[in-house]
């Protein structure tokens, strides 16, 4: 088991880094100089990797006493394999600072220069100051606000002993491989048993003008037409055969709010949700004479929940209450989690714009089906944590060691992890994100399942 030893004047935050790898608090920390005086050692893991972490007195030579504490540091460098050679980054290189140093780097060991108290990105130019040290390896981190931790762990993590390295076993190579060809197998499947029919619903709050919609999508007057808010209850399928698909437009019935809801509309409103479980896309019809509705939010909310394709179809835009780009501005706020869904502005009654839904059907459907080979998405996700590295969890490394979609309709991605229940939602968005950039998935939700090695069931990742 290798040896860290972490050195450096006092008060530069040697025990609150200790604290921090660690995980607990055992060193004493305070803001009164030399409050360190004793060597302590305690082990702990760098994820799977074990070694020996020693928090070392403050490099004073102020009295006696002193003296004393930095003689047994200084010790405690040479015993150690890795040394982490702390500074105060609030204050400028000084000379003695870098004698010490410079006598660190003679013992041959692997040593890093920690600049800690970098709190923020405007204190990082004082790190070109510390350029003048020579140090091969420079971390600038701030232990109070946990910032640049996860790269210092990587570092360490690499020079620790390579028996017990991280890495894929054979059976666990065999469950990966068991499990990819089966997400292979099962979406090849899903492709060659597909009829080329595209289940759309079409969705909205009551008196949006879903069913003139749909007969201006039919190019006749199949679903019944009145200013009447609630005519449609039964939802109304129809096919229409467009290029190779066949699209099912279901025209469901308009949602009022809950406390309006009254006898056969909850039946209706049950049949709606029903009919969006089996839906593939839904389009979200909106008033754009009006100024939007919380339960607008709330239906759209509904497609959310069921993980479909979409299309916002602002309906009525002869009668638009404002310019494009403001009605637009306000549908990007309100409808923040369908970020990802295109926009198309139509007039029903005039059937203005109405034909190029079809196309945007397709080109969503296509998108809702897409399938990332299992290379270029495990290259995407590298290039995605070499840009920004996985937060720690608690001092612990967080690894995704592979990558695959598993399926389509929609798009899901497992992420083979150490620590599936430590990936924090905000870098799921980021992958998420990055992936955007890369590949076409207009209109269509990612979905990505943190799991541990050897989970195949999907009811075990944690979304």
């Amino acid at each position: 088991m290798k040896t860290i030893a972490l050195i450096g004047k006092p008060n530069v935050g040697k025990s609150s880094l200790f604290n921090r790898l660690v995980g607990q608090r055992i060193a004493i920390t305070s803001d009164i100089s030399g409050t360190t005086r004793d060597i302590k050692k305690v082990e702990f893991e760098i994820d799977d990797k074990k070694a020996l972490l020693v928090d070392t007195g403050g490099l004073d030579e102020s009295n006696e006493m002193f003296e004393a504490v930095k003689a047994k540091s200084i010790k405690s460098a040479q015993n150690a394999d890795i040394v982490l050679f702390l500074v105060d980054g609030k204050m400028l290189p000084n000379d003695k600072d870098k004698k010490i140093f410079y006598e660190i780097l003679k013992l041959g060991k692997d040593t890093a220069l920690i600049i800690n108290k970098i709190d923020n990105d405007k204190m990082n130019e004082i790190v070109w100051e510390y350029q003048s040290f020579g140090a091969k390896d420079i971390f600038p981190i701030s232990v109070s606000h946990n910032r640049g931790i996860t790269p210092l762990l990587s570092w360490l993590y690499k020079r620790l002993p390579n028996e017990k390295e991280l890495k894929i076993t054979q059976d666990t190579d065999m469950a990966l491989e068991d499990f990819l060809q089966e997400s292979e197998k099962g979406i090849e499947d899903k492709l060659e048993n597909d009829s080329n029919d595209i289940k759309v619903a079409i969705v909205g709050r009551v008196n949006v003008g879903k069913s003139s919609l749909l007969n201006s999508l039919l190019g006749e007057e199949r679903a019944v037409v009145s200013s009447i808010a609630g005519t449609t209850i039964d939802p109304v399928d129809e096919v229409l055969p467009y290029k190779d698909k066949f699209i099912t437009f279901v025209d469901t019935a308009g949602i009022r709010k809950r406390g309006k809801i009254e006898g056969i509309e909850r039946y209706a409103l049950n049949r709606t949700q029903k009919m969006l479980e089996n839906a593939d896309i839904a389009l979200i019809v909106l008033d754009a004479s009006e100024e939007f509705k919380e339960l607008d939010e709330r239906i759209a909310s509904l497609v959310d929940k069921f993980s479909l394709g979409s299309i916002i179809i602002l309906n009525k835009w002869d009668k638009a209450r404002d310019e494009y780009k403001k009605v637009v501005e306000d549908v990007k706020y309100r409808f923040k989690f369908l970020g990802y869904t295109p926009i198309i502005t139509v007039s029903a009654l005039s059937k203005k714009r109405v034909h190029k839904i079809n196309d945007m059907i397709l080109r969503v459907y296509e998108n809702y089906s897409r399938r990332i080979p299992t290379g270029k998405l495990n290259e995407l996700i590298k290039f995605a944590n070499s840009k920004h590295h996985l937060p720690s969890d608690m001092g612990k490394i967080v690894k995704i060691y592979f990558a695959t979609q598993f399926d389509i309709r929609p798009p899901k991605i497992a992420l083979v992890m150490n620590r599936p229940k430590s990936l924090h939602f905000s870098y799921k968005r980021y992958l998420v994100n990055t992936i955007r950039e890369h590949f076409d998935f207009e209109g269509s939700p990612i979905l990505i399942y943190p799991r541990k090695r050897g989970e195949k069931d999907e009811e075990q990742y944690d979304e």
